[in-house]
């Protein structure tokens, strides 16, 4: 089974204009936890006291999966780390020749020295190790290949596959994926951003080449355009690839609105999986298909997600929407008189930029 390793604690936060609080950092864990997530990634132990702190009160709850923190691979990050208590990192190091150029002056022997040295001072001290490829998708795959190996050497246990910039495309990363996981042995994590709306399709590219992990944020919260939405994924893995996973409506509508209200970002009526609207249909053919059958233009159900079905009454509505909201109040609708309500239903909507209330239309139909 695919693992969802989730950074809103860590790569979420790093949006801009955006902070958590020690009080709102619990309560997304234990939600996340809730919400069906696999592994945290919770926080950045070099940022100092305040964020160690928070890092052991998210520890103490002693939630029965996997803690990480973030560090860049140096022996004073990871060592902030082991100061946590956390027996799970990810050790970021540059691997695109841009980034190597920039961190290390295009030294890559001092590359490896210093993750040697600091991979092996985790694994002596009995952590997890994920070697994070920073600017992974603008890497040399036979230096990632490379790198990889070197790392397997060391005992690291994954390797994060991060397109730093979000320059992926779907078939692209199943390519790359693909090529890495047959030259190499370490399980893959995918750490896709959202710069060109891909965020979310790569992970599961990655996903379907063989990766094994994939880095979320609860509604694609971080950095620029953000990350690989949590519940996309998650909803992607039970529905789409078959996974038996748990879901409970009402605590993924609690984590999505508790993140959206810490992060002080509203929720688009069309996002996908939790967007308010996704299931108003307005449409005449759809509301026709969907009072039929409610799989007519549906993935899911809205309760599957903690939210409802709506037939708005609109500048597209047909005379199954006008028959469905005029039979909820007991009328039986004669179809001369839907037929001559629908042009002036279109007239006020289209004039005043709203829809309908359903007990507009019935004083509207009893008045016509």
């Amino acid at each position: 089974m695919a693992i969802i390793n989730d950074t809103t604690l860590r790569d979420g936060e790093q949006a801009p204009y955006v902070a958590f609080n020690t009080h709102e950092k619990l309560e997304i864990a234990k939600l996340l936890y809730a919400s069906g997530a696999d592994e945290l990634e919770v926080g950045i132990p070099a940022m100092g006291t305040k964020e160690q702190e928070d890092i052991k009160e998210i520890l103490n709850l002693n939630l029965p999966l996997r803690i990480m923190t973030w560090n860049r691979a140096t022996l004073h990050d990871l060592e902030a780390s082991l100061a946590c208590g956390v027996q799970a990192v990810d050790l970021s190091v540059p691997v695109s020749q841009t980034l190597i150029d920039v961190k290390f002056g295009g030294d890559k022997e001092k590359l490896f020295r210093n993750l040697e040295d600091v991979v092996s001072l985790a694994k002596k001290e009995g952590l997890f190790v994920c070697i994070g490829g920073e600017d992974s998708s603008r890497a040399d795959d036979e230096f990632l290949v490379e790198l990889m190996s070197f790392g397997e050497t060391l005992g690291a246990d994954r390797f994060r596959y991060c397109d730093t910039v979000g320059i992926l495309t779907p078939h692209a990363t199943y390519e790359k994926i693909d090529f890495l996981t047959t030259h190499t042995n370490t399980p893959i994590e995918m750490h896709m951003h959202n710069d060109f709306g891909m965020a979310t399709a790569n992970s599961i590219a990655g996903f379907e080449a063989g990766a094994l992990s994939a880095n979320t944020t609860v509604i694609g919260l971080g950095e620029r355009a953000g990350n690989a939405s949590f519940e996309q994924v998650l909803m992607s893995l039970k529905h789409q690839f078959k996974e038996e996973r748990s879901i409970d409506p009402i605590v993924l509508q609690n984590l999505v609105q508790s993140v959206a209200l810490a992060a002080n970002r509203p929720i688009s009526t069309n996002r996908p999986i939790v967007g308010r609207d996704i299931f108003s249909h307005e449409s005449g053919i759809h509301v026709s298909g969907m009072i039929k059958s409610l799989n007519a233009y549906e993935a899911f159900e809205p309760e599957m997600v903690g939210l409802h079905r709506f037939f708005p009454i609109g500048k597209h509505s047909g005379s199954a929407t006008i028959n469905y909201h005029l039979q909820s109040f007991g009328i039986t609708p004669v179809k001369e008189k839907v037929q001559t309500l629908l042009p002036k239903v279109r007239e006020i909507v289209t004039q005043r930029k709203s829809v309908l209330e359903p007990n507009e239309l019935m004083e509207l139909y009893l008045c016509s």
